[in-house]
Parts: structure tokens; C-alpha cells; sequence
């Protein structure tokens, strides 16, 4: 089966973590008591950054800016599909000013970049599945912004709600394995919400929460590979019995903030 899964390349946006540091507390993950290494962090990006060049994908960089220790989390930053940007406002004010420097690269990159009123995560909240755009809300992104998206995108948007504060994000519970199917965390939704997935997906790679508090669901898959926590070993192998190939990169030092592969990594369609 393995063989029959095609990757595709892709192209993503990061953002060097050299200001990386737990300096507040926004979800259950963070603890400013606890020190990061941030050397080690470095160390960690740099081996994602790796393993998508070695895997055939093409990686662009944000400078990070001094005083934003988030800023590292790219995929919060934006939206993006068919060359549209729908940037971000973040529901934490710490992390507002990061938007201004993503919307600057996207500009100077000549991407058509609206602004938001709406409270909303960039694709920490809003996953594009090849036809349709799932949003998150419940903690951060509002509903007001999924209707937002739609109008500026032309794409369905179809909302899920998060019941969980240690999955505050969708791509903390739920990621697209390819154009046909997604992995994801049942347990991390509402009951209606549970229902839409069923529905959509009745063939779903399902995950533990074991799994996502190893922050496995963070992944990020080319239809084929999947890099994915190594902390994540059940839902490696069992990625592995649907035909996928599991790409371990250790993030750890990252989840100390509540973040993981995906959320370092921006996708540009």
C-alpha cells in the first residue's frame, strides 16, 4: 500500500526560532517557570528544516523579530490558498504584533493579504483539505471568522468545535493525511462535531490521546510522508498500517509552549 501513496511537493514558511522562550502563559502547555533550551531548539528546527529539503520541499524563511519568542510558529501567522493570504488576529494581545511582519512578507512576496476582524489563528485553527476548508473555534478562532474566510476565499468553510483547552488549536487534534483522508483526535471535538467528521471522513485515521498529548496530530503530511513527533509511536505505526510513511522529527523542546511540527510550519498554495 505504501507505494501507492504519491507526496507531493510543497512549499512552507518558517520562522528561526532565535527568540524562542516561554515568557507567558496562553495555554495549559506553557510554564515561564520552566527555562527552555534554546540552542537546543535551534537544533530541533533546523532537523524539521532538514527533513523537508531532503523530502523535495521547498522551505521560504520570516526574519523572526526580537521581544515576539512566538513568532516561531508560523502556521498561526496566515492562511493560504490559491495565492490568497487571510492573515491573522490573534486572540492573545502578546502575539498580535507578529501579524504585521508575516503580512509584510507576504505583501513584498506580492500576495493579495486581507486583514481579519475577526479573532482568528491562521492555519492553527483553519485546515485546507484539498476541497474545503475545516475551521476550528472553542478557544480561539471565532465563528465570525470562519464566515469571514469563506467570503474572502470562496471556499466552504466548515466549522468544528474544540472541547478540550490541551487541543486550543485544530492542527492540535486533526491533520489532512492527503486529498481523500485526515488523522484526528475524536475525544478533542464536540459530540456534533464528532458527527460532521464521521460523516466527511468515515474512513478516518483515528488517534488516542495519548497520541495527541505526544503531539502527534501536529504532523504535517505530503500524501505519502508524514513528519511526525517521535514521541507518537502508536499513531507512527498505525499511520504506517494505512500505507503512510512516518518521518520522526523531535520538536520537544517546542512543546513546552504548546506547539510542535505543524505549528513551525506555514504551507503556501
Amino acid at each position: 500500500m505504501t507505494d501507492s501513496r504519491v507526496p507531493r511537493s510543497r512549499r512552507f514558511l518558517v520562522c528561526e526560532p532565535r527568540h524562542f522562550a516561554v515568557q507567558y502563559a496562553i495555554n495549559p502547555w506553557m510554564h515561564p517557570d520552566k527555562p527552555v533550551d534554546v540552542d537546543l531548539a535551534q537544533e530541533q528546527w533546523q532537523q524539521l528544516i532538514r527533513a523537508y529539503r531532503t523530502h523535495g520541499h521547498a522551505v521560504d524563511s520570516v526574519e523572526p523579530v526580537p521581544g515576539l519568542p512566538d513568532m516561531v510558529f508560523a502556521a498561526n501567522a496566515a492562511f493560504v490558498v490559491g495565492g490568497r493570504v487571510f492573515g491573522s488576529l490573534f486572540h492573545a494581545p502578546e502575539r498580535r504584533p507578529e501579524s504585521v511582519h508575516y503580512d509584510t512578507w507576504f505583501k513584498a512576496a506580492g500576495y493579495d493579504v486581507h486583514r481579519p476582524e475577526s479573532v482568528t489563528e491562521g492555519e492553527g485553527d483553519l485546515v485546507w483539505t484539498g476541497r474545503y476548508v475545516l475551521a476550528g473555534t472553542g478557544f480561539r478562532t471565532t465563528r465570525e471568522a470562519h464566515r469571514e474566510a469563506q467570503e474572502f476565499l470562496g471556499h466552504p468553510v466548515i466549522g468544528l468545535t474544540l472541547v478540550d483547552p490541551y487541543f486550543y488549536h485544530l492542527d492540535t487534534a486533526l491533520f489532512v493525511l492527503d486529498d481523500d483522508n485526515i488523522c484526528y483526535y475524536p475525544e478533542a471535538f464536540s459530540a456534533g462535531s464528532r458527527e460532521v467528521l464521521k460523516r466527511l471522513y468515515p474512513n478516518a485515521v483515528l488517534a488516542t490521546r495519548e497520541d495527541a498529548m505526544a503531539f502527534g496530530l501536529n504532523s504535517v503530511s505530503d500524501g505519502r510522508n508524514v513528519f511526525i513527533a517521535p514521541q507518537a509511536e502508536a499513531l507512527a505505526e498505525r499511520l504506517t498500517g494505512h500505507g503512510y510513511v512516518p518521518v520522526p522529527v523531535d520538536l520537544s523542546e517546542f512543546h513546552k509552549a504548546g506547539g510542535g511540527i505543524k505549528c513551525c510550519t506555514q504551507e503556501i498554495r
